[in-house]
């Protein structure tokens, strides 16, 4: 005989709803585990009074129905599991898997019987539906007629709300059959009613969801909640979990109760309970059992009085009432020396705590993640932060959870972990032993660098050569017309043929006028300068990609790993899908390259190449092109020689006055001639107020039109270098 037998792919209903989970049949027991929640439920196979086959919509189950009344239904074996199945049923339980007949021809008239804690309606020998009474949340009676309401299950895409029953009058029955109806419903109903003395009351408990203070009282088969608005009460059984975990500043204690239904505040559904406790405040209580129920029914695991930390007693009385253990932290200690990791998760900041068997968040909103639902963890950079990282978890269904800003201390005690827990890390590269999943910009790894991090800073280099490069022409460009020890004597300058050219000298011109004017000069010719520097700035970016001229005789960039495989490969990806559009090649061979594990031939010729180009441009000189200096290959100097104007030249000859806005500073032989003829400069007379400023106006403006046609020059000198380093 075979010692088990065992199913991956079996619902059980549960309040209506059929969900997925692993059934294993052993000769002891029959054990199903509920792939969403954990869930474990086993029937003894001494408990088993009665098991049946039962024709499901495509497919069949098993019915098993145990002596305590309670009814199982297992749904999704195949047609050829049928006759192994029932053999190992009749050598490991001694049960004949006899098929459960069912009346499907509509009838709404028929008797209605209760078998344990299942009511069933039958008509004749079938049966037309059973109704689990644990899933019966009230019953109320009327004259001939009994209404049933039902729990709900929210993963129901349809919910049995109600149902009613029309039982006509007996006369001469002795008993009313309506009562008799509503008192055997009432005995297997799961109706919570606070009858009866609570076991223990808890006053003024903190609870984080939902938020409140509550008071907690303890009934044998529930516990309510009382709190200022609501009330909830809450069945034993829906409790899947129980969590006692520190806090990370060690000062309090959460404990952490998960509920599966869960209880509902409006629209808001609340999944897990989560209470905060002072690990000082301590209290005393006194449960109403005799020394006799605490030893038979409790087994002597509860004690007639119980003292010690609130948190401590609260959760030992849970512990036993509801039939769970209480997990505690694992071995995880991480860089605070706690066993909580700060994060966030969503909006809110919170705890991560790594158990034995999966994580827990805490809190808003908590979560509860097993091991088994993980289908891979990835470490990531949180928002190009050097000093946080993100965690994130991708579960089997595809939901993908991002714990995130947690602190870079943490990641080798979380790497850690993760390893211990063999869990797949989708971002582990081929050093499966190092920490290269993250780089935090001052790690000690550099061995492997980070990509998209040099991207970066190569970008910002680019950009601040750029700047510089335009910031020193318009710093040349603006010296040549704007000195600040000269700007209060550019009038002298336009109409005494005396004034002197020198520096020195005009500084001491300057100091003889008037100090507020030669300020207010200042402040208007800085403020014209910038608004013309800023213009060029932008004309600049503007112009400076469509100046660029492509050299035919360039080496030829290398050519990617990827690039390499993928031209490669390429016809087989068309030939592999049929009609696949142009564009979405790539995309195709991208996650094909992703997961191709043995890389190493594309990315040998890879290295190849990049070697090869280095090689070309070493020796690589750019075209040779008309017009500036720096086309023909060389760079030329950024010194520049302003001509001026025929028109100005008739100006100055007359007079013997040659401005000093047209002589260029870097011009040395123009300033040594000016020297020079000093000696025989003619004192003119002024003009006229109004030919003063015509005349300062034309000559700023071929200044200012020669000084553009000179950053132009440079402009085209500067995209050729660019081109070059290219």
């Amino acid at each position: 005989m075979t010692d088990s037998l065992e199913y991956n792919d079996i619902n059980a209903e549960v309040r209506g709803v059929l969900c997925s989970g692993r059934l294993k049949l052993t000769d002891q027991n029959i054990i199903f585990k509920n792939t969403k929640t954990g869930k474990v439920e086993q029937i003894s196979a001494e408990d088993i009074d009665l098991i049946n086959s039962q024709k499901f919509v495509g497919t069949w189950g098993l019915r098993v129905f145990t002596k305590s009344g309670v009814l199982h239904r297992f749904t999704g074996f195949r047609d050829s599991e049928h006759e192994k199945l029932g053999k190992f049923i009749k050598d490991a339980y001694s049960q004949e898997m006899v098929e459960k007949e069912m009346c499907v021809k509509g009838w709404n008239w028929g008797t209605a019987r209760f078998m344990g804690s299942v009511l069933s309606f039958d008509k004749e020998s079938k049966t037309i539906f059973e109704v689990p009474l644990s899933h019966v949340s009230q019953c109320v009676t009327g004259k001939n007629e009994v209404t049933l309401e039902f729990h709900q299950n929210d993963d129901a895409p349809v919910g049995l709300l109600e149902m009613r029953f029309h039982i006509p009058a007996v006369e001469s029955a002795e008993e009313d059959p309506v009562d008799k109806f509503h008192q055997n419903v009432m005995s297997k109903a799961s109706v919570i009613s606070a009858s009866g003395e609570s076991i223990a009351i808890f006053r003024e408990i903190q609870i984080l969801t939902p938020r409140g203070r509550y008071d907690i009282k303890i009934f044998s088969t529930f516990f309510q909640l009382h709190g200022k608005t609501f009330d909830y009460k809450i069945p034993m059984d829906s409790v899947l979990r129980l969590f006692m975990l520190p806090h990370k500043d060690s000062r309090q204690m959460f404990f952490v109760l998960s509920l599966d239904p869960p209880i509902k505040q409006g629209q808001t559904r609340y999944h897990y309970l989560v209470l905060l406790f002072a690990p000082d405040e301590e209290t005393t209580i006194e449960l109403p059992f005799s020394e006799a129920e605490l030893r038979d029914k409790y087994e002597g695991k509860l004690e007639k009085e119980i003292s010690g930390p609130v948190y401590e007693v609260m959760g030992k009385v849970m512990k036993v009432l509801i039939g769970r253990k209480i997990t505690g932290p694992g071995n995880f200690i991480g860089h605070s020396g706690t066993a909580a990791v700060g994060c966030s998760f969503k909006a809110a900041a919170g705890y991560l705590y790594p158990l034995e068997r999966g994580f827990i968040y805490i809190h808003k909103p908590p979560l509860h993640i097993r091991f088994e639902e993980i289908s891979s963890v990835n470490f990531a950079r949180s928002g190009g932060s050097t000093r946080s990282f993100d965690f994130e978890v991708t579960l089997k269904n595809g939901t993908v959870h991002i714990f995130s800003s947690i602190e870079k201390e943490e990641y080798a005690k979380l790497f850690d972990f993760i390893t211990q827990k063999k869990l797949h890390v989708s971002n582990m590269g081929k050093d499966k032993s190092g920490y290269k999943d993250v780089d935090f910009g001052d790690s000690d790894n550099e061995n492997e660098p980070d990509a998209y991090l040099a991207r970066l800073k190569a970008e910002a280099r680019e950009k601040e050569e750029d700047d510089d490069d335009g910031d020193d022409s318009d710093e040349e460009s603006t010296d040549e017309d704007f000195k600040p020890n000269e700007n209060e004597s550019d009038v002298a300058e336009e109409y005494d043929s005396n004034v002197e050219s020198d520096s020195d000298d005009d500084s001491d011109a300057s100091g003889g006028g008037g100090d507020s004017d030669g300020a207010k000069k200042r402040k208007e010719k800085k403020s014209e300068k910038k608004e013309k520097k800023e213009k060029k700035h932008k004309e600049k970016e503007r112009t400076k990609k469509a100046s660029k001229k492509k050299d035919s005789g360039k080496p030829k960039r290398a050519t990617t790993a990827f690039m390499l495989w993928l031209n490669d490969t390429r016809e087989s990806i068309k030939r592999d899908n049929p009609g696949i559009k142009v564009t979405e090649i790539a995309k195709k061979g991208g996650e094909m390259w992703k997961e191709l594990k043995d890389k190493s031939k594309w990315e040998d010729a890879a290295a190849k190449d990049k070697q090869r180009y280095h090689d070309e441009m070493r020796n690589y000189k750019p075209e040779a092109g008309g017009g500036s200096d720096n086309e023909k290959g060389g760079k030329s100097t950024k010194k520049r020689k302003t001509e001026p104007s025929p028109s100005k030249k008739a100006n100055t000859s007359g007079s013997g006055f040659k401005s000093k806005e047209y002589i260029s500073d870097d011009d040395s032989t123009s300033s040594d001639d000016e020297k020079d003829n000093e000696p025989s400069k003619k004192k003119s007379k002024p003009p006229s107020d109004g030919d003063a400023k015509k005349k300062k106006a034309k000559s700023e403006s071929e200044a200012e039109e020669s000084e553009e046609a000179s950053n132009a020059s440079d402009e085209d000198e500067e995209d050729e270098e660019d081109e070059a380093s290219d």
